[in-house]
């Protein structure tokens, strides 16, 4: 019995510790060279709410050069995005990044 509840238990805690996002804009960047994140290399992040997430189901050469002037790992976009944050990571299943607002 007691086995049954802790199992019960695990799934209803991860069942609410993922968060669904649908079609909210949000920043996106490089992980490691704008939000200063600890990674292997030039990873997609998002920041939600003030928190970061790696980015999981989209790259960020997906998106243009990433080192080009407005690209990821050299400038924070915004984007609108779809997916859920679940744990530490945001399971991604859209991303589209918006044109750069003139100054």
């Amino acid at each position: 019995m007691k086995k049954t509840f802790f199992i019960l238990f695990a799934l209803v805690s991860f069942a609410a510790s993922a968060q669904k996002i649908d079609k909210k804009v949000v920043e996106v960047s490089c992980g490691e060279c704008q939000f200063k994140m600890k990674g292997k290399g030039c990873d997609m992040a998002v920041r939600i709410e003030g928190k970061t997430y790696f980015v999981d189901g989209d790259k960020i050469d997906k998106h243009g050069d990433a080192h080009a002037d407005d690209g990821l790992c050299n400038a924070v976009r915004e984007a609108e995005v779809s997916g859920e944050i679940v744990g530490d990571r945001f399971k991604a299943t859209s991303i589209k990044l918006l044109p750069l607002k003139k100054k």
